[in-house]
């Protein structure tokens, strides 16, 4: 049988897929990025070193709001479709059809 289908993903869908993928690693993503200075070396004074570590942390924090907001502006077009319409032979998934109640 030949099939009906294309052998590839249309270009628009594949990027529009791997984008929510992006979107689904972003948290773990930056959850490894915020972790990341508990693995820096202490400093040589007895003072804590906690302003490289502020600047770090604020720039991620940074860095996730932009990628975030550029993920969200990309997706943004493919989220805003509207659905299908439902013809009124198929009913809503939650009644019961042919049952009075």
């Amino acid at each position: 049988m030949p099939h009906t289908q294309p052998l590839f993903l249309a270009r628009r869908s594949y990027r529009r897929r791997r984008m929510m993928d992006a979107v689904r690693l972003l948290p773990g993503f930056g959850a490894v990025l915020i972790m990341l200075p508990l693995l820096w070396r202490t400093a040589e004074t007895p003072e804590p070193d906690t302003a490289e570590g502020l600047v770090y942390l604020f720039a991620v924090w940074v860095l996730l709001i932009a990628a975030a907001f550029a993920l969200s502006r990309g997706l943004a077009p493919a989220l805003l479709v509207p659905e299908e319409p439902v013809s009124p032979e198929a009913g809503e998934p939650g009644e019961n059809s042919g049952e009075a109640g």
